[in-house]
């Protein structure tokens, strides 16, 4: 036993040594505590949005090869979108102040089919975002390395994720923190290199300008107009790995620090400036630079304009290196995002029934830890299957996120539509959604035709799959209600023998004692009661009932949610302990709160036992008749969890089966 004792301390020890110690969740000051300013929800946050200069405008740039006038028109179009995407998502912030980005817009504007696809979408776009800025981070560092070392590149990446999961599940203020430096680095330093990239062309820039007048009048007479805008616009949608980041802000509200609306919103203006402004600034260096992509794929297009511009420097290559570092650290920092919000997304969609229901849960860190680990996993398994190509990965990258974007513009168009008559200013609201829907869902449809053959497909193929499973699983958990339902219908026909007179006596710790968990006052709660009551008449004396409030993603959203949580269970506790004295018995009840109804009840029912020494500790578990592997992984087992621990503590445990006919 001591040896036990011995491992169990030495492994907690080291999990705190790695992720740190739980949290106090009864700390009024918790939320402000993890809570994030705009300045820090910008960094966790607009990192996607930034770092995607390192391949969008690339990506763009890549396909004008004999045409690179273009890039100026290109360059306009960029900001021109990013300030559209942007302020029609503030005004998704303000319609949404709880968050859940494109998933809740679209459930709640378009129908819980649209929602799906959304949310379904985002998952595989979030872990795409992981995969992709990593391995993107992995390119620009390794493009400054000797070639002796570029074996060596994927396995740098699948370290990065690696190292990005245990930050995350240590707390996302706390990865953000330790990420910041680098962020602020990345802002400095490309500042310096756009900023010095266009003043040292500003007298020439009557040359340039006739070179766009006589590509532009060249093209027209040979390819035409349609021609023309038919490149512009494959270009366009080949860089729209740009806007990827522009939708995270309003799914991780509830990160970001009261009042929630505004720091969401400022969020959003930081990004949407920074982002244009790198991002044009890119195109413009590109043309006036004449960038042409190294032959050898070895370095990327940022780092050839970094080190044709500060060649002639004193420490020039030192310089350069400085700059695409910042670029290659960013892009990690941009994972970050995915971490974020992925298992948010997974959360909400957790509360609907479309995924197991333990993406919900907190870890004691108040970390959504398993979705964490499931992002990671699966953004893992993407690098080893690509081996890390990003060229792969970002054809299949921002096919999805514009789904989103489309939906999202489409159902804010239509709420806007019904508001009119009610808020003067909806009109205005609907024209100018209608106009994102426009822009969004043109990149989206070009992007399918261009990206299709090329490893578009992919995507199309993941999200699928996730949509398809979402509606396994929902229909399971709709089987499950109705199964629920029954058990409050058979209350309503059974007869329950109460006593003329309820049981007003105290419970006497001496007497022997049945300990019941329960979860709510339901059918399957007073059924558990009833069949405890059948099977061992005139044994206990007292009943006490325990419960846990648990704060999942859900009740974590502030102080009151929490104490409204504890009001609610204290309620159905009362309602049980009236029933067990109506039906004879002495009773009471006892409960907590945490994040792990494992632990909680554990510890709870430990305290129970010395103050009630014969005590017998009773849970219900719902029964299938064909029990699969996919029960247990959309069921927590939390019933046979308690009872291993409890038994192994020498304490007596019964679980109580009832049977679920589906």
């Amino acid at each position: 036993m001591s040896n036990g004792k011995k491992e169990t301390s030495l492994s907690k020890r080291i999990k705190f040594r790695i992720i740190g110690r739980p949290r106090n969740i009864n700390d009024p000051l918790v939320f402000h505590k993890i809570s994030l300013i705009a300045l820090l929800s910008w960094i966790g946050l607009g990192a996607d949005g930034l770092s995607s200069s390192a391949y969008g405008p690339a990506e763009g740039y890549s396909i004008l090869s004999g045409h690179v006038y273009l890039s100026v028109f290109l360059a306009a179009a960029t900001a021109l979108t990013i300030f559209v995407i942007s302020f029609t998502y503030s005004k998704i912030i303000e319609q949404f102040p709880h968050g859940g980005g494109g998933y809740i817009v679209a459930t709640h504007t378009l129908g819980k089919h649209a929602g799906v696809i959304s949310g379904s979408s985002l998952l595989v776009d979030y872990t795409l975002t992981i995969t992709v800025s990593l391995a993107a981070c992995g390119d620009a560092i390794f493009s400054f390395l000797p070639s002796d070392t570029q074996h060596l590149r994927l396995l740098f990446k699948c370290v990065m994720i690696i190292l990005f999961i245990i930050m995350n599940l240590r707390g996302v203020k706390e990865s953000i923190t330790i990420l910041a430096p680098i962020f602020l680095l990345f802002i400095f330093s490309h500042i310096l290199l756009l900023g010095y990239g266009i003043l040292i062309h500003v007298p020439s820039m009557s040359i340039h300008a006739q070179s766009i007048t006589t590509g532009l009048q060249t093209d027209l007479s040979t390819i035409g107009l349609v021609g023309v805008l038919a490149l512009l616009l494959k270009a366009f949608s080949y860089g729209a790995g740009t806007y990827t980041g522009l939708e995270a802000v309003s799914n991780g509200l509830p990160i970001m620090r009261e009042p929630r609306v505004n720091t969401g919103k400022k969020t959003m203006l930081y990004m949407a400036v920074s982002l244009s402004l790198i991002a044009t600034g890119l195109f413009l260096c590109y043309f006036l630079m004449d960038i042409q992509p190294d032959e050898k794929g070895v370095k990327t297009l940022n780092a050839i304009l970094a080190t044709s511009l500060f060649k002639e420097w004193p420490y020039g290559e030192l310089i350069a290196f400085i700059v695409i570092l910042s670029e290659g650290l960013l892009l990690a920092v941009a994972a970050q995002t995915g971490f974020i919000d992925g298992p948010r997304v997974m959360a909400n969609m957790a509360k609907d029934s479309w995924l197991p229901k333990k993406f919900s849960a907190l870890s004691e860190r108040l970390v959504m830890q398993n979705g964490v680990l499931v992002m990671g996993v699966a953004a893992l398994g993407l690098m080893l299957i690509t081996k890390g190509d990003i060229t792969y990965l970002v054809t299949m990258y921002a096919i999805n996120v514009f789904l989103t974007f489309s939906l999202s513009e489409l159902g804010m168009a239509k709420l806007s539509l019904k508001q009119r008559r009610r808020k003067p200013k909806c009109l205005r609201r609907f024209i100018i959604f209608s106009i994102g829907f426009v822009i969004c869902f043109s990149i989206l449809i070009t992007m399918i035709y261009y990206k299709l053959q090329s490893g578009g497909w992919l995507t199309i193929i993941l999200t699928s799959f996730v949509i398809v499973c979402c509606y396994l699983i929902h229909r399971h958990y709709a089987k499950v209600r109705k199964a629920m339902h029954r058990f409050d219908e058979s209350l309503l026909l059974s007869n329950i023998h109460l006593a003329d007179k309820p049981n007003d006596a105290p419970v006497n710790p001496k007497d022997k004692t049945a300990v019941l968990l329960v979860n709510g006052y339901n059918g399957f709660g007073v059924n558990t009661l009833l069949t405890l009551v059948k099977n061992f008449p005139g044994l206990y004396k007292n009943i006490v009932f325990v419960s846990i409030a648990e704060i999942d993603s859900g009740a974590f959203k502030g102080v009151e949610r929490i104490k409204e949580l504890k009001e609610s269970v204290d309620t159905a506790l009362s309602k049980y302990v009236k029933l067990a004295r109506k039906l004879g018995f002495a009773s009471d009840s006892r409960m907590d709160t945490g994040t792990d109804v494992v632990e909680a009840a554990t510890q709870l029912c430990e305290h129970i036992a010395e103050e009630f020494p014969n005590s017998t500790f009773f849970t219900g578990k719902i029964v299938f008749k064909h029990e699969t592997i996919f029960h247990k992984l959309l069921h927590n087992e939390t019933a046979f969890a308690i009872q291993r621990r409890l038994q192994w503590k020498g304490l007596p445990v019964v679980i109580l089966p009832l049977k679920a006919d589906i």
